[in-house]
């Protein structure tokens, strides 16, 4: 009888080891899939953000320009922009080449060689979407300090951001930022080769920034560690000529060597190519060597075709940190419009007809081989 419990007890005591080890394997099982949980969770946390960033020409307002504008109260320029407002301010930043200071009537209007525009202009621009504007431009100096210090004041009113010239050195040192309700930074900064042989006063460097290499590459590592996007504009190159000169590409190779995402070029009053070109770091920067006129009174043929550049900027944030990609260039062609140097619009060139221009298809097939020359991938729009 003895024997026969102490069997049951071994017995029992093998059932529960076995029923034991039962359980931990499970416990085992059960631990083991804890990291794809883990590994689930941490992809799920990877966020994409993405913006659309654009920019425009020349705005180079000519007295026949603010002439056909002048109304009872003022000058509206708002039909004039009209046309091409939606493709401005569809984008998430959109930014323009203001060459001519709107330093207002209190200074006298003036137009070629020396400019001073109505205070609308900037209104308009605000109105029709444009974020930010470039004031760094061989016409900055044009009518003086007063009439810079008047436009910047009314870039201010307007609580439109400015970039390459300043009120003061305070000004001068506050790094032009637009975050984005994505998450995504911009950060801009503008040269201009000269002021059309007019000398900075002295002690005040504020008012313009003049290209110099240097300052670029002191300028770019500053704002690098304050931004997603670093965003340069330039004001070089040869007027009327269709392709950058020596010094505009060594000037981008400079500026992609040092990190930046996106140079735009103006001056040329006409459009020259896009490239992308590889930084020392093996970054790619994207440049547009001149975006041409926007808006203006000029009279040639190429002077009065410009364009809308559009890329689309995605930032991929993981526990890893960030990565930005500035990728899917577009381009729409436009074309300033006028009648006898009256009723001024800009129009996309969707909406140019043939009594307007009447070779537009052999122009747009010009213009897309030339700008898509160096870039086979950039996308024109229609």
């Amino acid at each position: 009888m003895r024997g026969q419990k102490v069997l049951v007890s071994l017995l029992l005591s093998i059932f529960i080891i076995l029923g034991g080890c039962s359980s931990l394997e499970q416990e085992i099982e059960t631990d083991t899939s804890e990291p794809d949980d883990i590994a689930g969770q941490e992809e799920q946390e990877e966020s994409i953000q993405e913006v659309t960033f654009s920019a425009v020409g020349d705005i180079l307002i000519h007295d026949r320009v603010y002439d056909d504008a002048k109304v009872a109260d003022g000058y509206d320029f708002y039909p004039m922009l009209e046309r091409v407002e939606r493709y401005l301010a569809d984008s998430t930043v959109t930014f323009a080449n203001q060459e001519t200071m709107i330093g207002g009537e209190e200074f006298g209007l003036s137009s070629y060689p020396a400019f001073n525009s109505p205070v609308e202009v900037g209104e308009v621009l605000k109105e029709v979407g444009v974020d930010i504007v470039s004031t760094a431009n061989n016409h900055t100096l044009d009518r003086g300090e007063d009439v810079i210090q008047s436009a910047l004041q009314h870039w201010d009113e307007l609580e439109m951001m400015y970039v390459g010239s300043y009120k003061d050195e305070t000004d001068k040192d506050t790094i032009r930022i637009i975050e984005t309700e994505e998450g995504i930074s911009l950060g801009f900064l503008a040269y201009t080769y000269g002021t059309n042989g007019i000398p900075i006063p002295e002690g005040k460097d504020f008012l313009v920034n003049l290209i110099d290499k240097e300052r670029i590459t002191s300028e770019i590592e500053e704002i690098k560690e304050e931004v997603d996007v670093v965003i340069v504009s330039m004001h070089f190159g040869d007027e009327d000529v269709q392709m950058p000169n020596d010094e505009q590409e060594d000037l981008v190779r400079h500026i992609a060597d040092e990190g930046a995402d996106i140079v735009l070029g103006h001056h040329p009053h006409v459009l020259q190519p896009t490239e992308w070109i590889e930084g020392e770091d093996g970054n790619e920067t994207f440049v547009i060597y001149s975006l041409g006129n926007f808006f203006s009174g000029q009279r040639e043929l190429y002077q009065k075709i410009g364009g809308i550049l559009t890329l689309t900027i995605t930032k991929t944030k993981d526990e890893s940190g960030s990565m930005i990609d500035v990728h899917s260039p577009q381009f729409m062609l436009t074309y300033n419009v006028d009648q006898n140097e009256a009723n001024y619009i800009v129009l996309p060139w969707s909406e140019v007809n043939e009594a307007d221009l009447p070779d537009k298809a052999v122009i747009y097939d010009e213009m897309y081989e030339h700008m898509t020359q160096w870039m086979p991938e950039l996308e024109f729009i229609e």
